[in-house]
C-alpha cells in the first residue's frame, strides 16, 4: 500500500506542474497514421517513471529492486530524449539494446547457474525487453489503453505476488498500477497529455521485468504473461500479417487491431474498455494456472486464447456486419 501511495501521490503532484511545460517542448502534431486530432504535449508519462523509481529506492531494496529502478530509470529517459528531440529510430533501438543488455547481465549474474544458461539467459532477457517495450509503445495509440492496462497488469503481479508471497512483486505491482491510475485522468476521457516515449517505455520495462520476475520464481507462464497477452497477441498478428504483405515492417503504420476498431467507427473509450475487459479476463483465467488443477488450467487457457483470437478477428467481424446493419 505505501509503494502504491508513493507513486500515486508523485504522479498526482507532478503531473500538472509538468503539462505546461510539454506544451511548450513537446507537442505531438496529428498525421495521417494519427488516431487524435488534437496537437497534444506528450512525455506525460514521466512522473509515472519517476513515482515507480522513488517508491522503489524507498521501500524496495536488493539487486532485484535497485535493477527494478534503474532499469525504469534509464528507459524513461531514452523515452523522454525521444519525445524532446525526436531520436532517430536507429539511435533508440541502440540504447534501448545497450540498456537491456546491462540490466540482464546484472540479474543474470545472481542466477548461480553455468555459464551456459548465464549467456543464454542474457540473450533471452535483452530481446525479451527489447521487444515487449516496443510492443508496448506501438500499442499506446488511443486515449487511456496503456495506462489502463498498467492497472490491470500491475494489479495482477501484486496479486500474485500476495498469494505467493512475495514482497518485491506484490510491492513494484501495486506501484505501478497506482501510478497508472493517478495518470488516468488526464489521459483517459479528454487527453490532456499522451504516455509518450517517456511513459511507454517506462512502463513496458517494468511490466517487462515483472513478468521475467514471475518466471523465475516459477510462477507458471499463463499467470506470468497474462497481463501482457492482449499487447503481445496485437503486436506478432499485426507483424506477421505486414509481413505476409510484404509491407516494410518499420514503417509507421496504423494497422493494429486495436487501431482498426476505430476505423470501423469505435471511440477510444470503448476500445480502451474492450481491451481492457479481454486484458482482465485473460489475467483471471491464467491464474487457473497457479490452483495445480490440470484440468482447469487446459480449460482456462482454451478459453483465453478463444478470447484473444475473438478480439484479433473483431475488426474483420465489425466490418463485414456493418454494411448489413446500415441497408436494415
Amino acid at each position: 500500500m505505501l509503494a502504491a501511495l508513493i507513486c500515486a501521490a508523485f504522479v498526482t503532484v507532478a503531473e500538472p506542474v509538468l503539462i505546461p511545460l510539454l506544451r511548450r517542448a513537446a507537442v505531438d502534431v496529428p498525421n495521417t497514421r494519427s488516431s487524435h486530432s488534437v496537437p497534444t504535449p506528450r512525455g506525460g508519462g514521466a512522473p509515472i517513471a519517476g513515482g515507480l523509481v522513488l517508491a522503489t529506492l524507498l521501500l524496495m531494496h536488493g539487486v532485484v529492486g535497485m535493477t527494478f529502478a534503474a532499469a525504469v530509470a534509464v528507459f524513461a529517459a531514452i523515452g523522454f530524449a525521444d519525445d524532446l528531440t525526436g531520436l532517430p529510430a536507429g539511435r533508440r533501438l541502440a540504447l534501448q539494446g545497450l540498456a537491456s543488455l546491462a540490466i540482464a547481465a546484472v540479474l543474470a549474474d545472481h542466477l548461480h547457474a553455468p555459464p551456459a544458461v548465464v549467456v543464454a539467459g542474457v540473450i533471452v532477457m535483452t530481446v525479451w525487453i527489447i521487444g515487449f517495450v516496443n510492443a508496448f509503445n506501438f500499442m499506446d495509440g488511443v486515449n487511456g489503453i496503456s495506462g489502463a492496462h498498467a492497472l490491470i497488469g500491475g494489479a495482477a503481479y501484486a496479486c500474485i505476488g500476495w498469494l505467493r508471497p512475495d514482497h518485491f512483486l506484490t510491492a513494484a505491482g501495486a506501484a505501478v498500477a497506482a501510478g497508472a491510475l493517478a495518470f488516468l485522468p488526464w489521459n483517459a476521457l479528454r487527453a490532456r497529455v499522451f504516455l509518450g516515449d517517456a511513459g511507454s517505455y517506462g512502463l513496458g520495462v517494468a511490466l517487462a521485468l515483472l513478468s521475467a520476475y514471475c518466471v523465475t520464481r516459477g510462477i507458471p507462464l499463463e499467470a506470468a504473461l497474462a497481463p501482457l497477452s492482449l499487447y503481445l497477441a496485437d503486436t506478432a498478428w499485426t507483424l506477421q500479417r505486414r509481413i505476409r504483405a510484404g509491407e516494410r515492417v518499420f514503417e509507421a503504420h496504423r494497422t493494429h487491431t486495436y487501431q482498426q476498431l476505430c476505423d470501423v467507427g469505435w471511440s477510444h473509450q470503448r476500445v480502451t474498455v474492450t481491451t481492457a475487459a479481454v486484458t482482465a479476463a485473460v489475467c483471471a483465467l491464467g491464474a487457473a494456472s497457479l490452483t495445480g488443477h490440470q484440468g482447469l488450467r487446459m480449460l482456462a487457457d482454451l478459453i483465453a486464447l478463444l478470447l484473444l483470437g475473438a478480439y484479433l478477428c473483431s475488426p474483420a467481424l465489425l466490418g463485414r456486419a456493418r454494411p448489413l446493419a446500415e441497408v436494415t
